[in-house]
This record gives structure tokens, C-alpha cells and sequence, in this order.
């Protein structure tokens, strides 16, 4: 049986919006789009679009390009907060590290004074 040439071509379907589904060539001005669509490469994307692209390119799919569009920023406000916190924990370290030798080696230097001014009054009560 060969196919019968006088039928149209089968247009292209596309869902709007709504959820109805229509011809591409019944669409309204407002959608019909003039020449080939745009193409973009993934080096032309902004830099924090390209990895989506390439994820969606994978085949992976938009919830997971939706998850990390949502957990990016979240995960690095995270990292962000834990570094603050980690660098206010190293400074209170080095400022304890830094009083407590300065007060051992003051009472050091004080208690080797007064080491020597009980021998010079053990040697005067002889």
C-alpha cells in the first residue's frame, strides 16, 4: 500500500500552557515563532546555568536541574556559615593560646623572683 501523497504533513504538536494541546500552525501570533529556534551552546550560557545544561543534555531531568538550582545557593550559604564559624572558633583559640602564655611566663618570670628572694632570706637568717 503506498501512502497517499495528496495528505497533508503531520504538523507538530505542542501542549500550552493550560494543558491543551494544538497544532504549531494554529498557534497565536503571540507563540508563533519567526525563523529556526535559537540556539544556544553550553559556552555561551551564563556561568551559573551551564552545569543545568548540561545536566538537562544528560538526560537527568528537571527536577534534579530544580533540586540543584534550589540547593546551590542553600549549599554554599551552608559552607559559607560553617567557615565563618569555624574561623571565629580558630581566633578565640589563638587569643586563649595567646593569654595563657603570657600568664605562665609572667608568673613564671615572677616565681623565679621570688624563688630567688627566699634563698637570699634563707642565706640572711643563717
Amino acid at each position: 500500500m503506498e501512502p497517499t501523497p495528496n495528505l497533508p504533513v503531520r504538523a507538530d504538536i505542542v501542549q500550552l500552557r493550560d494543558g491543551t494541546h494544538i497544532y504549531t500552525d494554529q498557534l497565536p501570533t503571540a507563540f508563533q515563532r519567526e525563523g529556526p529556534p535559537p540556539v544556544v551552546h553550553i559556552h555561551q550560557a551564563p556561568p551559573d546555568r551551564t552545569g543545568q545544561r548540561v545536566a538537562l543534555g544528560t538526560g537527568i531531568g528537571a527536577g534534579t536541574v530544580a533540586a540543584g538550582v534550589y540547593f546551590g545557593p542553600l549549599l554554599v550559604g551552608v559552607i559559607t556559615s560553617m567557615a565563618i564559624s569555624l574561623a571565629v572558633v580558630a581566633l578565640v583559640a589563638v587569643a586563649t593560646a595567646w593569654g595563657l602564655v603570657t600568664v605562665v611566663r609572667t608568673v613564671a618570670q615572677d616565681g623565679d623572683q621570688a624563688a630567688k628572694n627566699l634563698r637570699k632570706a634563707r642565706r640572711r637568717s643563717r
